[in-house]
């Protein structure tokens, strides 16, 4: 009989990247995918813990599940409870110490051996936990990828981190970083388009620090990965992520004005404009830094769009740090961006320093952040209007007969269009902008192809 899975996914890209290879690794024994808890016998949270009460939101869904859970039992069936992810890998046993009716707890480096886990549990012996840090046995052990894709594809190559801030848990629940081989990728990567992929999302925790043996047995850098990926038949469009500005090195810049696929959008984190902070969070650059950096890529790259991420309210913030990040985003200017107030991750230095900030504080810097933010946005979008853009469709919009898809900055676009599909590149004509998408008009019969 066919076993049904559901999985949740929390957080990051890396997860829903985790999350497909979950699936296609029980697909091989017998588990069928489907969309909703109620429906399957094995439910997966597959967690992330870098976003404020992480756990605490797990545990809440958990309580949920093990209601599904004996109202399965009391009609005679069975429903699986399996957590993955950084917040199985940090509370471990004291998960099953909290929820001891969870029968899988597996850390993001142990995914893989869920089907053997799931075996082991059906015999009645054998581990209820997975935590360790085998990163090359996990890509090892995984299938090929199979099956049908999108028209984006995500692609780990790289996990984990060594910088160490002090407001992160990822080197403790990810471990140190570690590269994929070569090899490994281009033929994930060979697959993907095989199956329909247009662009490839290569991702890492600290992704630019890529270090991955290549076939002639050397370390091979980011830049020299983007350079072998772009030579693959089918590829129109490549792009990575996260970045950390540390290792944004001279090749990898050169990269953005010498390969043609790799798209004008980077996403390079730089989380405060003020120097004091910066020191404080262990980012290893100033804010003058971040600045050359974004010069030089620029420099090769006239209309890169940036986006970043933003820690507001660090401990010993004062109002002239936060004054200083208003100045640098006025100055860089960014696309988009992810802005958070600081909260304490236990287990992390910052959760113990001192000159908390107060949360009211913490809330009106916020405010003032994001509201520069959304105008530099919105200021971007509306400057695309009544330019014709290339715009890889991707899907259905909301609207029947609606189409969906991305220009080179990332910006989401809607069209009513015949004769498109998924996997197509439209030369769109942007008509409108919205709080955040823009409308496009399609002249049919123009792509990207017939202009080529």
């Amino acid at each position: 009989m066919t076993k049904r899975l559901f999985i949740r996914t929390y957080g990051c890209q890396m997860n829903v990247y985790d999350s497909d290879r979950m699936a296609e690794a029980l697909a091989l024994h017998g588990w069928q995918r489907v969309d909703e808890a109620e429906q399957a016998d094995l439910v997966v949270l597959n967690t992330c813990h870098i976003r404020e009460k992480a756990a605490e939101k797990v545990y809440s869904e958990l309580g949920r599940l093990k209601r599904l859970r004996a109202r399965r039992a009391a009609q005679g069936g069975e429903l699986l409870l399996a957590v993955a992810g950084c917040v199985a890998q940090a509370e471990g046993e004291a998960m099953l110490e909290r929820a001891p009716f969870v029968d899988l707890v597996v850390g993001p480096q142990a995914y893989h051996r869920l089907p053997e886990l799931l075996a082991r549990r059906a015999r009645e012996r054998g581990e209820r936990i997975a935590t360790d840090f085998p990163v090359e046995s996990k890509f090892d052990h995984l299938p090929e990828r199979s099956g049908p894709r999108g028209a984006s594809a995500f692609l780990t190559v790289q996990e984990g981190c060594d910088k160490f801030c002090t407001f992160c848990v990822v080197p403790y629940t990810r471990g140190a970083e570690a590269s994929r081989p070569v090899d490994a990728i281009l033929a994930e990567a060979r697959s993907l388009l095989a199956g329909g992929a247009k662009e490839l999302v290569l991702l890492g925790q600290n992704v630019n620090a890529y270090h991955g043996e290549g076939p002639d047995g050397r370390s091979w850098s980011l830049a020299r990965l983007l350079l072998a990926l772009a030579e693959l038949p089918g590829l129109a469009r490549l792009r990575y992520t996260t970045s950390h500005p540390k290792d944004m090195s001279a090749d990898l810049i050169a990269a953005h004005g010498s390969i043609p696929q790799l798209l004008p959008y980077l996403h390079l984190p730089v989380q405060s404009g003020s120097d004091r902070v910066l020191e404080a969070m262990n980012r290893g650059y100033t804010a003058a830094d971040y600045r050359r950096i974004v010069e030089r890529l620029r420099a090769v790259r006239p209309d890169l769009a940036l986006s970043s991420d933003f820690i507001v309210g660090f401990p010993g913030e004062r109002e002239e740090d936060f004054e200083a990040t208003l100045r640098l985003v006025e100055e860089v200017g960014f696309v988009q961006a992810y802005s958070f107030k600081f909260s304490p991750r236990p287990g992390t230095p910052a959760a113990s320093l001192r000159g908390q900030v107060a949360e009211p504080v913490k809330a009106e810097r916020l405010a003032r952040l994001q509201a520069l933010l959304e105008a530099q946005t919105r200021a971007f979008n509306e400057a695309t209007v009544g330019r014709t853009v290339e715009v890889l469709i991707e899907g259905p919009g909301r609207h029947p007969g609606q189409l969906a898809g991305r220009t080179p900055w990332q910006q989401t676009v809607t069209l009513e269009a015949q004769g498109l599909a998924p996997g197509d590149l439209a030369l769109v004509t942007i008509v409108g902008c919205h709080a955040h998408s823009l409308a496009g008009r399609w002249a049919a019969g123009a792509t990207a192809e017939s202009r080529a």
